[in-house]
């Protein structure tokens, strides 16, 4: 058996970077154990790409990773990086502009996925329902102004960096005065805005992924946070979160049904690839509205996305063997 040379790449450039070592711990410890890979990970950090051994090295188009000390012909890519460079498309980019095989999804899915404002565009065009929203382009008096006529009609907004992931750059404002703060902070990540109408939904989430020839999507699992508080970045990965998962989550079949069917067709549409989270809200009145998509989902002890793909009966070193063998041969 030909052994496959897997470049496992980690860390980026965004506030996510921490979780994206977390992650890459675990897939390390997956692709490892599939025979026939040899895994080299590589954290990508302000200061360049850096081995384990702290080197420096590139990758080029003739696909070797060379350091100092080191040159590796690599066959595929695993970009595990939440926000910028991975799940914007910015490296997959670069990949593709070396002809470098990877997995997950392309530059263009996740880059539509990432924006929010572009992801809810997207929602409209294909007839997925959402949550009303309002988008900002600028930082402008006129901008400020809708933001607080859509307060005055919401009663209470959600105010979102458009451009992070993780629930970074994400505010809760009831009151103008909270709402000025809330844009100023979430101007200071993104130079778009989303203004979304507060709901008090069900949060559950969809694990998608390719295996076995088929676009598999699985029963949603739950997200409950703390009464009165939404899923922020701590409540997601601080060993101190309160909230808790549930993998089978309570509701009618028929609800269930229509939320794997929005996720399927979100999933052919938007032009996803190998894998992706998609998250829902369920309102009091049993209406299911598609949140976000995350192109290269959390891969933590805690992460939702391995959890359910394994509930649901396959195994997470199968999916990233089968990932790696479509990927190197296109």
């Amino acid at each position: 058996m030909d052994t496959k040379s897997v470049l496992l790449l980690c860390g980026g450039g965004s506030s996510e970077h921490a979780v994206s070592l977390v992650s890459a711990g675990y897939l390390n410890q997956q692709l490892s154990s599939i025979d026939g890979f040899s895994v080299t990970q590589v954290e990508i950090t302000p200061q360049g790409w850096k081995m384990a051994d702290g080197s420096l090295c590139e990758l080029g188009h003739d696909k070797v990773l060379k350091s100092s000390s080191t040159e590796l012909a690599v066959d595929v890519v695993v970009p595990c990086i939440h926000g910028f460079p991975g799940e914007t498309g910015d490296l997959q980019s670069f990949l593709e502009m070396i002809d470098m095989p990877y997995i997950g999804c392309g530059s263009e899915a996740s880059k539509n996925c990432f924006n929010k404002i572009t992801t809810k565009l997207w929602f409209d065009a294909i007839n997925i329902p959402n949550t009303p929203f309002v988008f900002l382009s600028d930082q402008s008096e006129e901008s400020y102004q809708r933001a607080e006529e859509a307060l005055a009609s919401w009663g209470s907004v959600f105010v979102k960096a458009a451009c992070q992931g993780s629930s970074i750059g994400c505010y809760k404002a009831d009151t103008p005065a909270e709402l000025t703060q809330a844009l100023n902070d979430a101007f200071g990540y993104s130079e778009q805005v989303l203004i979304e109408k507060t709901l008090k939904p069900r949060e559950l989430e969809i694990a998608a992924y390719e295996i076995d020839g088929e676009i598999i999507v699985t029963r949603p699992g739950e997200v409950c946070a703390p009464s009165g508080t939404f899923y922020t970045y701590d409540e997601k990965y601080s060993q101190g979160s309160h909230s808790t998962t549930m993998l089978d989550a309570e509701l009618a079949e028929d609800q269930i049904e229509k939320m794997m069917s929005l996720a399927k067709h979100a999933f052919k549409h938007m032009k996803l690839r190998d894998l992706s989270r998609i998250d829902f809200f369920v309102t009091d009145d049993g209406e299911m509205l598609l949140n976000e998509i995350n192109t290269f989902p959390g891969m933590t002890p805690i992460s939702m996305f391995p959890k359910l793909l394994e509930h649901n009966g396959h195994q997470m070193q199968e999916f990233l063997r089968q990932a790696v063998v479509r990927a190197t041969t296109k």
